[in-house]
């Protein structure tokens, strides 16, 4: 009596012919990176997000857009200090238990939670008082007007 072998799967250059080569190279990738996480404790790829932004300079204020997308506007917190903007902030999710209890069964959870900072220096003094923040869009937009001495001046040269 023969012994039979387990059919083999085979990710090596047959699999590339088989099949659309970018459709294999996302599928590879997509396992690769299922690894590093895990449902239950976030795994490597989890943690602290750092939001993504602009700093613009005008001649009279300095202006700060953090995408925040799925952030609602009391869930972030902004500081202003003498030489740097700080913009941090939490985002809770329901938990998987309160989802199972509406009925629902949830087989795959992607959006992520928890907490977010970034801190950016900023390049001249600003008027900390008014300072204003709005949030559309998933983009949080934040001006920081200068102080009078950081404003620009055009000087006339004269002859």
């Amino acid at each position: 009596m023969t012994k039979s072998l387990p059919a083999r799967t085979s990710h090596g250059l047959g699999s590339w012919s088989s099949r659309e080569p970018f459709a294999s190279l996302r599928q590879e990738m997509n396992d690769l990176l299922s690894r590093f996480s895990t449902e239950d404790e976030g795994g490597w790829l989890s943690g602290e997000r750092i939001p993504t932004l602009d700093l613009m300079e005008t001649d009279t204020a300095i202006e700060v857009k953090v995408d925040v997308p799925g952030i609602k506007p009391d869930e972030i917190d902004i500081e202003v200090r003498a030489d740097s903007l700080m913009v941090s902030g939490e985002h809770k999710e329901e938990t998987k238990e309160e989802k199972e209890d509406e009925g629902k069964t949830f087989h795959r959870i992607e959006r992520r939670t928890g907490s977010f900072s970034r801190m950016v220096p900023i390049p001249c003094p600003v008027d900390e008082e008014t300072v204003t923040a709005q949030c559309s869009d998933g983009v949080l937009t934040i001006n920081l007007p200068k102080t009078e001495e950081s404003k620009s001046r055009k000087i006339k040269v004269r002859s």
